[in-house]
């Protein structure tokens, strides 16, 4: 076999075992995990932007941008959903009080 089969059947392997880990997973603990998924996005971007600066292929720089794209959403979306839950946790302010 080749390289490049390999590197598939080692991507296709990861998103099943990524599946059945998270859908393992309790709703109690999807937010703790949600930084650790940020600091994979952030990995999978500079990878992203590595790829893009390096190659000259159109098809790598296509799907490097769609990676790039999407790991940037994932990102910038767990910011949103972590700066929500930590806002229920706060004490509600109080506007009778002086």
């Amino acid at each position: 076999m080749n390289n490049e089969l390999y590197l598939i059947i080692i991507f296709v392997m990861a998103m099943m075992l990524g599946y059945e880990l998270i859908k393992k997973i309790p709703p109690t603990l999807h937010t703790p995990l949600m930084s650790g998924t940020n600091a994979i996005s952030g990995i999978v971007i500079i990878g992203s932007i590595l790829v893009i600066t390096s190659s000259t292929d159109l098809i790598v720089n296509i799907l490097g941008f769609i990676s790039l794209l999407l790991s940037s959403i994932n990102v910038f979306g767990g910011f949103i959903v972590t700066d929500r839950m930590l806002e229920m946790f706060k004490k509600p302010k109080n506007k009778d009080k002086k």
